[in-house]
């Protein structure tokens, strides 16, 4: 069995108004990763990822560029034990 793991993610920048949460929704999406992102109140990105290895870790680095309007200053990532997250959705 694969091993699974969770990424827990800052991402600070113009992250903002430039559908960096629906490009992630769909990015996570198109690699099977679990999870969910949301805008906070100050200005950055919150983003929880959790699947194979591999997979997450490609979500991590995409985190690195966003979407094309995107413009990513910092990305801080924790691990944390997996929680059973199912589907990727945007939160509000």
């Amino acid at each position: 069995m694969t091993e699974h793991i969770r990424a827990h993610v800052y991402v600070s920048g113009k992250v903002q108004g430039v559908y960096f949460r629906a490009t992630t929704r769909d990015t996570a999406r198109e690699y099977g990763v679990n999870g969910w992102v949301r805008n906070l109140d100050d200005g950055r990105v919150e983003a929880v990822f959790e699947g194979p290895v591999d997979d997450v870790d490609a979500m991590v680095e995409f985190c690195d560029e966003g979407s094309s309007a995107a413009r990513v200053d910092e990305v801080d990532v924790s691990h944390e034990e997996p929680q059973g997250e199912d589907g990727f959705d945007v939160r509000w």
